[in-house]
């Protein structure tokens, strides 16, 4: 087989019901590109609307691009599902080494239906597919030990890829995710309880194939071009040297950090959170993603004494960003590097999505503050800044002893609607929110981004560079057109922090070593038909745009641009539906 930029993909079926899989050759589904474009395909053809997210009608599509793994930081797996937190469209995207395995395993994209009887693992080596007993890994609530002892199992160290739960997605935590190599996560929208759900535990891809370009000096050429840019670039370079936690001090001058529940945008101990104060004092090394040359990956090492032998320790070593600082940092008050590598690693073993566990405390801090809820169900005192206590809370989310924690455990849409609290309950489409109050785009980005994922249109960003607010409707195109565009980036399927490498001309000359020729307009005109049919699949698996829940505390909260505008937003969101729901 020869995946990615052949005129036909390469579609791998496992059934787990039967227990069984087969191969299809595609010639119909070239032009979808791979990565999103081509899994949105696979889902319309694969999934009833109808299905609940956690039976076994629910499917799992992977799906790669043409350029893993021929050309830099085209490192990414798309993973789509319905999501058990939203009810929706599920799409989450994860570095590491999956995209390579799956790319030199022969295949364009993996569909996983059914549901197991038995717990059990999938190993897909090369052509063949093998399902593992898994009972004895059922129970393991660590996502780190499982994936050692599966490594340890199995062949094809250095070409393999390890796709693994926790305990929180056995115990089908809605916001659970799917941890990948060491470091890497199919984090947003629930992929972890889908895997719980279907009694699958793990996913081991092994590849051992190959492919060549058509035009192998034309491709040095290319690969060159796209490696010098990369490996020069400032921005790129921003990524390497402290990561995305860059991001906190200026976010926070710019009144733009959530903090508190977004009690306000600024955290007076920013300085001992911030990207530079984890990289004097917790930095021991970074790492890549497969084929990447940035290393973008930050890693900390903690140092943990033994309560009964003080001079004895352990060091963890835990991976740090932005999003995680934000979330179970200044969001629940915590100042204290260590307290924060502590409730990242908590996280990270139990297989949750660390934005939604900080989103979802920090709602439960505010309630009980104002006696929606009582410490009866939330067991413990939940303080901003006491750490300790959301240790033991992320505990009691993955246990879920009683009916609170069984209800936190749906996500902040769903505990709000039952107790309370619905006002500060930050979440847009059913999506806890990113970490950016930086003004109305952000926001509108949230709420119409077909993942509501501040990824899906960087509004953050808009808002940072506008220097006076635009039109709701200029707003709106500005968003959508963005978002068109990362369709065809996550349809390669490219990391966005590569984005301004991979410009339209870049990606228009990439493809002709392989034989394909595809002018900057028509990229841009199969994103926008990606977009669309995107859009459709959303819409039939109930979205509503006239029915998003808008957190009123948003409005609240002053911006580095003074408090948001409620006309404003409502009037872009009109024009959104008028525009672009009659697509």
């Amino acid at each position: 087989m020869n995946s990615g930029f052949a005129d036909r993909k390469y579609i791998l079926n496992i059934d787990l019901s039967s227990y069984s899989y087969s191969v299809e050759e595609r010639d119909d589904l070239s032009e979808q590109i791979g990565g999103t474009g081509l899994a949105v395909e696979l889902m319309k053809e694969n999934l009833k609307p109808s299905a609940d997210p956690l039976s076994e009608e629910n499917v799992i599509v992977f799906a790669i691009g043409p350029f893993t793994p021929a050309y830099p930081l085209a490192s990414k797996t798309v993973a789509m599902f319905k999501s058990p937190l939203t009810g929706n469209l599920g799409e989450s995207h994860a570095g590491g080494r999956s995209a390579t395995s799956i790319a030199n395993a022969g295949y364009d994209a993996i569909v996983i239906r059914g549901r197991s009887e038995k717990p059990v693992y999938i190993v897909v080596d090369n052509e063949r597919v093998h399902f593992r007993d898994a009972r004895v890994l059922w129970g393991i609530e660590d996502s780190l030990i499982t994936g050692r002892i599966i490594a340890e199992r199995e062949k094809g160290r250095g070409i393999r890829s390890i796709m693994r739960i926790g305990g929180a997605g056995e115990r089908l935590v809605r916001f659970a995710g799917v941890m990948t190599e060491t470091y890497r996560h199919f984090g947003r929208l629930g992929l972890g309880a889908v895997f719980g759900s279907k009694k699958l535990k793990a996913i081991v891809i092994i590849g051992r194939g190959s492919r060549e370009p058509l035009d192998a000096k034309k491709y040095r050429e290319v690969y060159d071009e796209i490696f010098r840019i990369a490996t020069t670039s400032d921005a790129m370079k921003k990524y390497h040297l402290i990561g995305t936690p860059v991001n906190v001090a200026p976010l926070n001058e710019l009144r733009a950090l959530p903090t508190r529940n977004l009690e306000s945008g600024f955290f007076e101990m920013t300085e001992e959170i911030s990207g530079e104060a984890f990289a004097e004092n917790n930095l021991a090394r970074r790492i890549a993603c497969n084929h990447c040359p940035t290393a973008c990956i930050h890693i900390a090492a903690l140092k943990e004494v033994y309560e009964d032998e003080p001079y004895f320790f352990k060091t963890i070593m835990i991976s740090y960003d932005y999003e995680l600082i934000y979330s179970l940092g200044s969001m629940l008050g915590v100042g204290e590097r260590d307290g924060i590598l502590k409730l990242i690693h908590r996280v990270e073993t139990y297989g949750l999505d660390a934005m939604s566990t900080g989103v979802v405390l920090s709602w439960a801090t505010e309630a009980l503050k104002k006696r929606v809820i009582t410490e009866k169900d939330t067991i413990i005192p939940l303080d901003f800044g006491d750490y300790k206590g959301y240790l033991k809370a992320i505990d009691y989310i993955y246990l879920q002893p009683n009916e609170f924690y069984r209800n936190l455990a749906l996500g902040v849409e769903k505990a709000a609607e039952i107790y309370g609290g619905e006002e500060y309950a930050l979440s847009f489409g059913g999506n806890e929110m990113a970490g950016y109050h930086t003004g109305e785009a952000a926001y509108i980005g949230y709420l119409i981004g077909l993942r509501h994922s501040h990824l899906d249109n960087a509004g953050y960003s808009i808002d940072q560079k506008l220097r006076e607010r635009l039109p709701p409707e200029e707003l709106i195109d500005l968003l959508v057109k963005e978002e068109i565009w990362r369709q065809i980036l996550s349809s390669l399927v490219v990391c966005f922090f590569a984005r301004g490498v991979y410009t339209p001309e870049v990606v228009s000359k990439a493809f002709e070593p392989f034989g394909v020729e595809i002018s900057e307009e028509e990229l841009i005109k199969r994103g926008e038909r990606i977009y669309r049919e995107k859009l459709k699949l959303k819409t039939n698996l109930g979205y509503r745009a006239d029915k998003l829940r808008i957190p009123e505390k948003i409005f609240n909260i002053e911006s580095f641009r003074g408090k948001l505008n409620k006309n404003y937003i409502s009037e872009a969101l009109s024009y959104y539906r008028r525009k672009y729901l009659s697509i």
